[in-house]
């Protein structure tokens, strides 16, 4: 097996089990690049990245620049002469002056089955599709968004009731061993480049704050995908007798029925039922404002029958 010399890019705790993977098949880490630590918190206390952490740990070099693409920064990465770039959810877009560096080039580990969800959100995105299948692209970095050449996938499904929380946890072990056989074929000089097909792209952007509110009108089935792709965040929301009450985890229904959407139509101590536009929802857990997380067992003898959710603002 070929060790390759590294610098790795990555910033959030998904990227760790991919930077810990190549640190155990014996690569050489020159280099781990993240964000510049940042004040959190009420009490705005300043602290670091998940693999700034793993990257003390393990005494490693670490370099925190503001922008990757200044001049002096790409001097900086030059001197460790780079056999490659990994990166995986870096946060910032890699200037051409930048790909150029290392002699094989940037590899990037990207949460879904390009050319499908490019961007920042594949794996919310996924879940609030509805989606069944989805999974884990090396791919080569060039200057697009997620644009460049296909290395190799792994497929993973996704349950009916699987969360964006339970589908990080699976898709970054999954990265993890994906890299490792990436490297591993450009080492054997067996690794295949496939251009993507730019006409089946889709796209996945940003969430935005407006998307956790529910829409009641919608069909059953769609507010528990976005229930779902929404835990643990950013949360997905509506009102209670004009308080905010989170909806945590859910079930649904394609029942016909001539309710007005967001009736609070049945509460017993198994679920509470909501009629939407099509269909009902359950709700099985939620989190009242100022309150705490808790089974409906726990409160739904405090909730009242016949009240329409999502009244009383926003």
């Amino acid at each position: 097996m070929k060790y390759f010399k590294i610098v790795f890019m990555g910033t959030p705790d998904f990227a760790v089990p991919v930077l810990e993977k190549l640190i155990n098949d014996g690569h050489e880490i020159l280099a781990v690049v993240t964000q510049p630590d940042r004040k959190r918190g009420r009490g705005k206390a300043v602290s670091f990245s998940p693999i700034k952490q793993i990257a003390l740990e393990n005494n490693l070099k670490v370099i925190q620049p503001e922008r990757i693409r200044k001049k002096d920064v790409v001097s900086d990465l030059k001197e460790f002469y780079p056999e490659l770039f990994i990166t995986c959810a870096y946060g910032q877009i890699l200037s051409q002056a930048v790909l150029d560096i290392p002699k094989f080039g940037c590899i990037n580990v990207h949460a879904s089955l390009l050319p499908e969800y490019r961007g920042a959100a594949p794996i919310h995105r996924a879940v609030m599709n509805g989606d069944t299948i989805t999974g884990i692209t090396t791919m080569m970095t060039d200057r697009g968004m997620d644009t460049g050449d296909i290395l190799l996938k792994a497929e993973v499904e996704i349950g009916e009731n699987t969360t964006s929380g339970e589908l990080h946890d699976i898709l970054m072990k999954t990265g993890a061993e994906l890299i490792s056989e990436t490297l591993i074929k450009l080492g054997e000089g067996t690794l295949i480049r496939t251009p993507q097909d730019d006409a089946k792209a889709t796209h996945a952007p940003m969430l935005k704050k407006e998307e956790s509110i529910v829409d009641w009108n919608s069909d059953s089935k769609s507010i528990h995908d976005k229930v779902r792709a929404l835990n643990p965040w950013p949360g997905c929301f509506t009102k209670y007798i004009g308080k905010r009450m989170r909806i945590i985890r859910s079930g649904f229904s394609d029942i016909e029925h001539q309710k007005n959407p967001g009736t609070v139509t049945n509460i017993d101590k198994e679920k509470m039922e909501i009629a939407c536009g099509t269909g009902y929802l359950y709700i099985y857990e939620l989190q009242f404002e100022n309150g705490k997380a808790m089974e409906i067992s726990q409160c739904w003898h405090n909730i009242e029958s016949g009240i329409v959710l999502g009244q009383g603002g926003k």
